[in-house]
């Protein structure tokens, strides 16, 4: 395979070189140059020689730069290649649950080991290949796996795909290989809980220490199930025993190996209605993007905030919209706010998910219909604090479509979108 090289980054040493736009690039030291992760891997030597195709003539350029420098070539695509779609039908899949309508890229299934290395996404292994695990392990690429239970027949079930159980052996080939892997657990009530997750939290620490943590998050259920596997939430009785099962399995790993290994979503916290851990609990924060230890961190740097702020603050009043699971959780943070300062009101509103059905609690899932319609009529005050996560990740645009500026116009009031940080929380709170 090859590609057409559709820009030369100036001044480097491509550019240099005299590699043009419009080349096709061919091979770098003799290895073929299939995707993303062949040029990252055999352009990072301080040697390159690049076999290119120019006007139907291969030639060769040699250059030299420092270790690890890009080349400074561009090409069509991210990845030089087409993304890899999803095999499975997962009986918990969540875009399988989503209302017809919505932007295209909503509906589009990745499970891509080279997205997995480069941007964080979990694969299930279903559509690897010996060869792609031996590239994976040459190349020492340590990826993020979706496991769900490591039960064969029921990881089939689970993903109605066949081969589900028998990848299972990819994840211990590459511990064994020294790769260090992150691993996810969607857990549903009734199907891998319980023994099932007593089982893969053992069999997941049978591989330690190349198993650097595991998240277990639970399942999340929309009003658009019809014709799919039927499944329930979590009630607080099934979250009290998800934790239990995890904190035991926790104890083991501090004991054997130093580290807690597995940890359980702020989610089922709430749902069991327990007081979060401590901050030793999550320890440097491994699973902080699969929703483990937002809420703690997020507290935590408040405190911290709060304690070296210095300054005058003017009378002011916001209101902070977030999904309903969290609603208790900031008006704690608020509270603590108001205490420190009284010249500030802040009302917190947990938004009622509608579009997706009551089911679905947080707040990276709110639309800006749901905000428009059940905060209109209201004194929202100066103004409106949303988190980020409610928004597209480099634009402000809501799951729904509708933008940050068509609810400001709707609701007449100004929306700032907070990371979740808890300086930059204080600083917009206050105004500063």
């Amino acid at each position: 395979m090859s590609a057409e090289i559709t820009g030369v980054e100036k001044r480097s040493p491509a550019f240099r070189s005299g590699v043009k736009k419009g080349d096709i690039l061919v091979s770098i030291n003799g290895h073929e140059i299939n995707d993303v992760l062949d040029y990252m891997f055999y352009s990072a030597e301080d040697a390159t020689e690049l076999l290119l195709e120019r006007g139907g003539k291969t030639f060769r350029k040699n250059i030299v730069k420092s270790e690890y420098d890009d080349l400074g070539l561009e090409f069509a695509s991210f990845l030089m290649d087409d993304k890899r779609s999803c095999c499975n039908k997962c009986i918990f899949c969540f875009i399988d649950q989503m209302p017809p309508g919505m932007r295209e890229t909503l509906y589009f299934k990745d499970d891509d080991a080279r997205l997995s290395f480069l941007q964080g996404n979990y694969v299930t292994l279903t559509n690897l290949s010996d060869k792609d695990i031996q590239r994976i392990i040459d190349m020492r690429l340590n990826i993020n796996v979706s496991v769900h239970t490591t039960n064969p027949e029921l990881r089939c079930k689970m993903m109605n795909n066949r081969f589900a159980g028998e990848k299972l052996k990819y994840l211990k080939l590459m511990a064994e290989s020294g790769l260090m892997l992150n691993c996810q657990i969607v857990c549903c009530p009734g199907i891998n809980d319980g023994a099932e997750l007593e089982r893969t939290l053992d069999d997941l620490s049978k591989l330690m220490p190349n198993i650097q943590s595991v998240a277990v998050v639970p399942v999340g259920i929309t009003k658009f199930r019809e014709g799919l596997f039927p499944l329930k939430c979590f009630d607080k009785s099934g979250a009290e025993s998800v934790i239990d099962i995890i904190e035991k399995k926790q104890k083991e790993c501090l004991e054997k190996y130093d580290t807690r290994m597995v940890f359980p979503a702020d989610e089922f916290y709430l749902l069991a209605e327990r007081e979060l851990p401590p901050t030793e609990f999550y320890e440097d924060y491994p699973q902080y993007e699969n929703g483990v230890g937002l809420m703690r961190s997020l507290y935590d740097e408040v405190v911290e905030a709060l304690d070296s702020f210095s300054g005058n603050i003017s009378n002011r009043k916001v209101t902070i919209a977030t999904g309903k699971a969290a609603e208790d959780f900031h008006k704690t943070l608020a509270k603590m706010i108001m205490s420190r300062f009284p010249q500030v009101e802040i009302s917190v509103k947990g938004i009622v998910n509608y579009f997706f059905g009551e089911t679905i609690t947080v707040a990276g899932l709110v639309t800006a219909g749901d905000l428009i319609n059940q905060l209109k009529d209201t004194n929202l005050g100066d103004e409106l604090l949303i988190p980020k996560v409610m928004l597209k990740a480099d634009e402000p645009v809501f799951l729904d479509d509708l933008t940050v500026s068509d609810v400001e116009k709707a609701l007449d009031i100004k929306i700032s979108a907070c990371a979740n940080d808890g300086y930059e929380y204080l600083d917009m709170v206050l105004g500063v």
